[in-house]
């Protein structure tokens, strides 16, 4: 019993199941809605890097692009964060509801930064304001 503990601990170490795994890969690789992200806001941007992480519970994929931007999608191809932090995330690829909210309260600013989670969108401005929306697109929080 105390060899297969001592097995056991060992493989845990040694194994990518169990640590990241973060490795290059082609964006052709990408699951179907990241690929389709990709080319529906990203089109005409050179891909400099697509990895792949695999963690013991989840997958990410992830891409940088010549222009500084990066998009992390989770295992199933959906986008989780976009940093652009020397440019602007691409206005279709914020929720609407954001974008109107945006237009209305923050004339001339733009979205350099939008993360998203099973709670929340969390974004940054290019003014450094940062905002926080809940699910239904409510407004829940603002700092500077």
């Amino acid at each position: 019993m105390k060899n297969l503990i001592v097995l056991f601990c060992a493989m845990a170490v040694s194994s990518p199941l169990f640590a990241g795994d973060d490795r290059p890969i082609g964006v052709d690789k990408f699951p179907v809605p990241a690929k389709e992200f990709i080319n529906k806001h990203f089109k005409n941007v050179q891909v400099s890097l697509s990895t792949v992480d695999r963690e013991i519970l989840d997958t990410t994929y992830e891409v940088f692009f010549a222009n500084g931007c990066k998009v992390e999608f989770d295992r199933s191809g959906n986008w989780k964060d976009i940093d652009c932090k020397h440019g602007r995330v691409p206005e279709e690829a914020i929720p609407e509801a954001i974008r109107n909210y945006i237009n209305a309260n923050h004339k001339g600013h733009y979205v350099t930064e939008i993360d998203r989670d099973n709670r929340d969108y969390e974004m940054k401005l290019d003014n450094r304001l940062e905002l926080e929306f809940n699910l239904q697109f409510q407004l829940i929080g603002i700092d500077n």
